[in-house]
């Protein structure tokens, strides 16, 4: 952990013992952005050894206050609540820091370069794995065939995700790997195997296709799952993350996760959701939800597929799509079975939590939730919707009438604006990446990226929320520019609201007293620079219990 210069010194001063054995940290800085209505903003934050918040204020009434307490001065900083991630896949990052990424890459030689130096470390026949292309970014925007991979890898098993893990890439050799014949025209529920006009595939698979590869391919053992969580996790705080909302994790992810509170080898909070209708829910039914004595860990969700993604063409729309006429997309989970596992969520007393990109998985996912919900609807459950990607008209105000979180990513749409009107049109496009027509209807919006489909940094979330524009700044005003938030709101969407759809906000998302002294330390002040240095704040330090997880040199 690298160090940096801020002063922190005891005050030798007499007190009573009692004052002594508390531990007192006073932070002051040049300012302290509480996201509290009552006392927004504050100089001074005193803390005990607990990391609970005691008081904020001005610097010379709390010194007075605790007058033998620790001083952690950050100068002209600025301080505010520890960001949550309220959406992403912290093995999924860790693995992809394993793998080749492909995260950025222009063309195809760019990938094949990139793979040819990942393979030069592996063993003969050991698979090539990575992360990260999008045929989008490419100049034909085309998918890729097995037959480009084997012409470099033809005696290596290959296998690469694409950038928003709802596609896949194999060569031959993988492919030959699986344990059934993937020719012909049957296609798996919820997937699809792209196959030439004879019928064999070409190597892209998508949504639940994907599992046909995924299962043949050698499991990482325990060590290696566990590096990848802890590789996530240290990745987050570095970029000012005290917490993630982990979508989807197995129940044996879930006994890594605990192995590692266990040890206090966690820099943050997890608030996991489990992997559909299976083991992990079944362990919440059975045994209740789940919180580690530590306040590190939690389950006491259940993430559910509606649809795939816009990218491959897996979200499930209502009309064709605009570029694809003849497709209207994929549902991973059948209307039934989305019904089935909603309602055993509902009797176990369990969040839900839906992945809907398209406007027909939104209305089956709020549909179903109307449901399964049914009087229950208007109370406090905290069911989400994950993504929320493109809204029918007439689901827009649902979300607020059925009190659904409306869980979103603010680079996604920074990230697809280039094609997004492509694939479904100038008329649906107007309800896609909504979020102030959203929040203005009274839905509640928490913020994330889905890393590692997106950067894990949440600057970038701040900025694309309040830009709606590239690194570039273009195009000039935003894309969609109605439907920019404030640096206030985007802030809020990351910390306090992102807090309230975990259940969390009397505990995180401000800085207040009693709660948990979860903040970052940032060089700028994120409510008052030009909104073009949103995505380069310099984050200093994160704190997590009062305690630094994360220092910059």
């Amino acid at each position: 952990m690298r160090k940096f210069g801020w002063m922190l010194s005891a005050v030798m001063v007499a007190v009573p013992a009692q004052a002594w054995a508390a531990k007192v940290t006073v932070l002051s800085a040049a300012r302290i952005h509480t996201m509290e209505t009552a006392q927004p903003r504050a100089q001074a934050m005193a803390f005990d050894e607990q990391g609970r918040i005691l008081a904020l204020g001005d610097t010379a009434a709390l010194l007075k206050r605790y007058p033998g307490a620790q001083r952690l001065d950050v100068g002209a900083a600025t301080v505010i609540p520890g960001l949550i991630d309220a959406h992403a896949h912290v093995s999924g990052l860790g693995f992809s820091m394993m793998g080749a990424d492909l995260t950025g890459t222009r063309d195809k030689d760019e990938i094949f370069a990139r793979l040819k130096a990942k393979a030069a470390g592996l063993k003969p026949g050991e698979w090539l794995l990575g992360s990260g292309w999008d045929q989008n970014d490419w100049p034909e925007k085309e998918y890729p065939s097995a037959a480009e991979l084997d012409a470099l890898f033809p005696d290596r098993p290959v296998w690469l995700s694409r950038i928003d893990g709802h596609a896949g890439w194999a060569n031959t050799q993988a492919m030959r790997a699986v344990s059934r014949d993937l020719s012909g025209t049957w296609q798996p529920d919820g997937g699809m195997i792209r196959r030439d006009a004879a019928g064999k595939p070409t190597g892209i698979f998508v949504d639940n296709a994907m599992g046909l590869v995924e299962s043949a391919r050698p499991a990482p053992d325990g060590a290696t799952s566990e590096r990848a969580l802890v590789l996530g996790m240290q990745a987050a705080v570095e970029h000012g993350l005290t917490g993630v909302h982990d979508a989807g994790i197995s129940l044996d992810e879930l006994h890594r996760y605990q192995h590692l509170a266990d040890r206090g080898a966690m820099p943050l909070r997890i608030y996991a959701m489990a992997d559909g209708n299976n083991a992990a829910l079944e362990s919440l039914c059975a045994n209740g939800l789940y919180r580690h004595p530590s306040g590190r860990l939690q389950m006491r969700a259940v993430k559910l597929y509606a649809d795939g993604a816009l990218g491959s063409r897996g979200a499930a729309m209502l009309e064709d799509y605009s570029d694809d006429h003849g497709n209207r997309g994929l549902l991973v989970m059948s209307a039934e079975e989305l019904a089935m596992a909603s309602a055993k969520a509902k009797r176990c007393g369990v969040q839900a939590a839906t992945h809907a990109i398209g406007d027909r998985g939104n209305r089956l996912a709020l549909d179903t939730y109307e449901k399964a919900l049914d009087a229950d609807a208007a109370g406090d459950h905290r069911w989400r919707v994950e993504h929320a990607q493109i809204l029918a008209p007439a689901d827009l105000l649902r979300f607020a009438r059925l009190h659904v979180i409306a869980s979103m990513q603010p680079t996604h749409a920074t990230s697809d604006m280039p094609w997004a009107e492509d694939r479904i049109g100038p008329q649906r496009i107007v309800g896609a990446y909504a979020w102030r027509k959203l929040r203005d209807s009274g839905a509640r919006l928490a913020f994330g990226s889905d890393f590692p489909v997106e950067s894990v940094d949440p600057r970038l979330g701040l900025y694309s929320a309040v830009t709606r524009a590239d690194a570039e700044g273009k195009p000039a005003g935003g894309w969609m520019p109605q439907e920019k938030l404030t640096a206030f709101e985007a802030l809020r969407g990351f910390t306090l609201d992102a807090a309230y759809a975990g259940f969390a906000e009397n505990e995180l998302g401000s800085l207040a007293v009693g709660k948990r002294a979860d903040f970052v330390v940032l060089k700028e002040d994120p409510l008052a620079v030009p909104d073009a240095q949103l995505r380069t704040l310099d984050v200093q330090a994160t704190y997590v219990d009062g305690k630094p997880v994360y220092e910059a040199k």
